[in-house]
């Protein structure tokens, strides 16, 4: 089960192409500034199970797939199994918004799980003073985009570089 604010289909904002967000409750981040400050309470979301999350995922069948919040990494095994469900089932791609940096997450088995079904990661948490309304699905310049499964190869991190 994830605790889920809301299911946001067909949107540009979270990445490349048409995609479905998957907006989660919880973050213990809580960053200055942050856009979405209503998401830290993992109370405010309602429980949906995987199959509940799969259903509205599958009826697209051209949008890939971001997971935002709140920061899923904070519900790490949910987001662990949805994303396995996503692998076996479908051909989309998967980014995902968090808070926290790779190399801290690369660290914790069940967020390191979690990256392991991820091709992409905004990493990082929101820093006010560093915002720049230019950065292409981000916020500041601190976080970055990263290509996970080339970052997991080459044991340090790589850039994901979208194509613009």
């Amino acid at each position: 089960m994830i605790s889920v604010i809301r299911i946001v289909e067909d949107t540009m904002v979270d990445g490349p192409g048409f995609r479905t967000s998957v907006y989660c409750a919880g973050c213990p981040n809580a960053c200055p500034g942050c856009h979405n400050p209503q998401s830290w309470d993992i109370n405010t979301g309602h429980q949906m199970s995987t199959e509940e999350i799969m259903e509205v995922i599958e009826a697209d069948p051209f949008a890939n797939v971001t997971f935002s919040g709140g920061d899923p990494m904070y519900q790490a095994e949910g987001f662990t199994e949805l994303a396995k469900a996503i692998r076996q089932r479908t051909d989309k791609n998967i980014w995902c918004f968090t808070g926290f940096t790779y190399e801290t997450l690369m660290k914790k088995e069940k967020q390191r799980a979690l990256l392991e079904q991820i091709d992409v990661l905004v990493d990082g948490p929101f820093v006010q003073r560093l915002k720049d309304d230019d950065l292409i699905f981000r916020g500041s310049k601190n976080q970055r985009l990263i290509d996970v499964k080339a970052s997991m190869r080459a044991g340090e991190v790589v850039l994901y570089r979208p194509a613009v």
